[in-house]
């Protein structure tokens, strides 16, 4: 993957099946998505760190019509939008799986890095599932 700007560290991390988020070198702030300068302190100085993918769910969406996601997502799965631990509350976005019923806003979640096949392309992609300590009464 070249040319990608700014967040060319990640998609490269992500392609390695690891996943790095970008902290400003200036204030500690953590940016994502990433950017040239920080937009809280002005430098231009920024490091990449590795970070779990655990966190908690911010929102999520089921979908049950096919509209050309790759192959292995058969209709109906669910979307989350992740809020990662120890991350000022930056988000990825993934696909929960196995689906479950007890999907809801503030559920803890593992996340994974795998390859999924677009057309004739892998794509990296991350693949969340529930915390297996998680229940639904853990929820915020």
């Amino acid at each position: 993957m070249k040319g990608l700007g700014a967040d060319q560290p990640y998609w490269d991390a992500l392609s390695e099946g690891r996943v790095v988020m970008q902290r400003c070198e200036g204030c500690q702030k953590w940016n994502w998505p990433a950017v040239w300068r920080c937009g809280n302190c002005g430098s231009w100085e920024h490091a990449w760190h590795p970070r779990e993918l655990k966190g908690q769910v911010f929102s999520w969406t089921r979908t049950w019509h096919h509209f050309g996601a790759p192959a292995e997502l058969k209709p109906p799965f669910v979307t989350v939008v992740v809020t990662l631990d120890d991350t000022d509350e930056r988000r990825l976005l993934g696909v929960l799986m196995p689906d479950s019923d007890d999907i809801c806003i503030g559920v803890r979640v593992r996340g994974e890095v795998h390859k999924v096949h677009l057309e004739d392309e892998q794509i990296p992609a991350i693949r969340w599932s529930l915390s297996p300590q998680q229940t639904i009464g853990d929820s915020v």
